[in-house]
């Protein structure tokens, strides 16, 4: 490996490393809303992690996200009681992992002008969908009585994701007025 290289890969790295701890720290600042099995609002913290992606490209955009999701899962993990292992790994797997990895996927879309404002939302849809599967699949039985399971999924998690996404565009859109070039694919 060369030394150029290896000096873009330590940028790479650190970069990642630094957008992760301040989604993680920013994660901490929640908007307290009625939300009695999880979920949360934050001051854009997923706006760093999509960052990463469209800065770095989908490689360490998929394994910032990755560390980021097992953060979260260390940070607010919140099992429900379910029946069997298979349930608690859907738990992990959907709320946690997948979901918040999802967000890695912003890297696709790091070479389009204003990249986020296309990324954001289609990252925050799929980590939508995966929390909306597992609503359906595991906390079903929360749902208020006479009330579809998939209402009560969209509806919970509907609300926490669709808010993050409005402060995750909102703020891009203000870091873009003042340096265009924030979300660009740096190589």
């Amino acid at each position: 490996m060369s030394i150029a290289k290896s000096r873009l890969n330590l940028r790479a790295l650190t970069e990642t490393a630094v957008l992760v701890a301040i989604a993680f720290v920013l994660s901490f600042f929640q908007f307290k809303l009625p939300w009695p099995n999880g979920g949360s609002v934050t001051p854009a913290s997923m706006l760093f992690i999509l960052a990463i992606g469209l800065r770095r490209g989908p490689v360490w955009g998929i394994g910032g996200a990755l560390a980021y999701s097992l953060l979260q899962m260390l940070q607010s993990f919140y099992p429900p009681p379910v029946e069997n292992a298979f349930n608690l790994f859907l738990v992990v797997m959907l709320d946690y992992v997948v979901a918040f990895t999802a967000l890695g996927l912003s890297g696709l879309f790091g070479r389009r002008k204003y990249g986020i404002l296309i990324a954001a939302p289609i990252c925050l849809a799929l980590r939508f969908l995966c929390h909306f599967a597992s609503g359906i699949l595991i906390w079903g039985p929360y749902a208020p009585e006479g009330m579809p399971t998939a209402l009560y999924s969209l509806a919970y998690n509907g609300s926490y994701v669709g808010i993050e996404l409005v402060l995750c565009l909102a703020a891009a859109a203000l870091l873009l007025r003042y340096d265009k070039s924030i979300f660009s694919r740096q190589e």
